[in-house]
């Protein structure tokens, strides 16, 4: 179970405008704003998502081999969220497609936002 993530930044403005538009194409919302915190969720619904500078006030890093995956409603969503995402500073690490390639259930995207973590859009149907 999951109560609530958070991503580091370095960069509170551009990480904001980057998940704005990822979780705007997918029905999320910005939830809230206070400070260099940025909170996300589903319309309707609390925070699940915060986007934060360290709290010992280092650098932020991307961890290698972690990603966090946000599932979509459609494969039109995670198309939409992974275009949204690279107009928004964020780096293509696999266009929207079937994973596997063969697959009839699965379909993801991924991306770097602008500290560098990983992140996947995907639907399972």
């Amino acid at each position: 179970m999951i109560g609530y993530i958070t991503i580091g930044t370095n960069d509170p403005e551009a990480s904001g405008r980057f998940y704005d538009a990822v979780f705007g194409a997918m029905g999320g919302e910005r939830k809230s704003k206070d400070g260099d915190w940025i909170g996300y969720g589903e319309k309707g619904k609390d925070g699940q998502v915060y986007v934060c500078p360290p709290h010992d006030k280092k650098a932020a890093t991307f961890g290698n081999g972690s990603m966090i995956a946000f599932k979509a409603h459609s494969k039109a969503e995670v198309d939409a969220a992974h275009k949204a995402g690279l107009a928004h500073g964020g780096r293509d690490e696999g266009a929207p497609g079937p994973r596997p390639a063969d697959s009839t259930s699965y379909y993801g995207a991924y991306l770097r936002d602008p500290t560098g973590n990983k992140i996947c859009v995907y639907f399972k149907s």
